[in-house]
């Protein structure tokens, strides 16, 4: 299979190449690194939304009706593969651009998507994702979080966690459940929840990095208009397979793949120049079989997303197939930061507040972040499951 750009394609990538050249954030040639103060890193990922709006690049993928630029699936992925390249700020709106703006295009009625799309794209309002509870992670379904219709209002009342930026977000998509006699996946339903409605309690979790993306929310008595249902009542399970198809999609996963490479090719620069006993970790031949298989697997997650977004270019939807993407590279990152502080040695330790730390302590830092990737966006079990049975068809245990 052919993957290479074509000229229509390079065009594209030229384009917004030279455009991030001119716009990343940078000081004396280099990349400005984010704030370490959690808030201060909150605000400069939003300037950076904003930064996108302007230059046209939000949302590119949606359709003009909505502030996007219509572009398709393949000028989606090279935008998002070279903002990685350039180290471009992630941004602090992920959610909102990612899951909630591509989830209400496909589900929401018209006033909704005119209501709400702008607002993301333009970096007016941040969006977080109330799916996970603390008994209700892998097992979504099991949710207790209710929502009771009240007049024309739910009353909703329960509990979120691992919710990403709540503490800056605006607003939350919000799986509830709303027919605690139905099976299920079938008494669930899809809000979209304003933030500063009374009654909810955000509460910043410290991680073991140290920062804190992750909330856990409580509601009590909140009330939710109508209006703001998405889809129908107690369809709400349908339209968040949506929203995880999404999160699992390979277009994320080759932008990851990126960031990994770089981070690779950091560690592989450190293992050069650091040395012990008059020789260097890279001329070790134990540390160079090691670095070669992760060189391997990385180049083998990024065929393995072109391989996805081929399928989607030919017009296919996101499916089940997401999974294995999120399942393959979630592992390969753990096995590529253990690798990395496994050969570092005596110097593994030493983190980014170091100076004697191996390329600033990224490493360290990426090694503990990446004990997470098994376990959000859906437990590397729960994606086995999904591949036995709605991939190859296996029967259920």
């Amino acid at each position: 299979m052919d993957f290479s750009d074509t000229p229509a394609e390079a065009r594209f990538r030229a384009e917004i190449r030279q455009w991030l050249r001119m716009n990343v954030p940078q000081e004396n040639g280099r990349r400005i690194a984010e704030p370490r103060d959690e808030q201060a890193r909150a605000a400069f990922r939003l300037e950076w939304e904003r930064t996108l709006f302007r230059g046209g690049w939000s949302g590119i993928h949606w359709p003009k009706d909505y502030g996007g630029r219509g572009a398709g699936i393949a000028e989606y992925a090279i935008y998002l593969e070279e903002s990685a390249r350039a180290d471009a700020p992630e941004g602090i709106n992920i959610p909102g651009r990612n899951l909630v703006g591509p989830t209400i295009i496909a589900h929401g009625t018209e006033a909704q998507k005119r209501r709400y799309l702008p607002g993301i794209i333009e970096g007016r309002e941040i969006w977080c994702q109330g799916f996970s509870e603390p008994d209700a992670g892998s097992d979504l379904a099991s949710l207790r979080t209710r929502a009771v219709a009240d007049g024309s209002d739910y009353v909703v009342d329960g509990q979120k966690i691992w919710t990403s930026w709540a503490q800056y977000s605006d607003w939350c998509i919000l799986l509830a459940r709303t027919d605690p006699d139905a099976p299920r996946h079938k008494g669930l339903s899809f809000f979209l929840l304003d933030m500063k409605t009374p009654g909810i309690t955000v509460r910043p979790l410290r991680q073991i990095t140290g920062e804190s993306e992750f909330n856990e929310v409580f509601f009590d008595n909140v009330r939710v208009p109508a209006a703001n249902l998405l889809g129908g009542v107690n369809q709400g399970w349908q339209i968040a397979m949506t929203t995880l198809a999404f999160e699992r999609g390979p277009e994320e996963a080759l932008a990851r793949q990126v960031r990994f490479a770089r981070r690779f090719e950091g560690l592989l620069a450190a293992a050069e120049r650091t040395g012990f006993n008059g020789r260097t970790i890279a001329s070790d031949p134990v540390a160079r079989q090691k670095l070669a298989q992760t060189h391997i697997e990385l180049e083998m997650m990024r065929l393995n997303c072109l391989r996805g977004i081929s399928r989607l270019t030919s017009g296919q939807q996101p499916g089940p197939e997401a999974s294995f993407v999120k399942l393959y590279w979630s592992h390969v990152y753990q096995r590529m930061t253990e690798v990395a502080l496994e050969i570092l040695g005596p110097l593994a330790p030493l983190s980014e507040a170091d100076p004697l730390s191996a390329d600033g302590g990224v490493m360290q830092h990426e090694f503990l972040m990446s004990r997470a990737s098994t376990i959000y966006s859906g437990s590397s079990e729960i994606q086995r499951n999904i591949i036995a049975e709605r991939v190859l068809g296996l029967p259920k245990q």
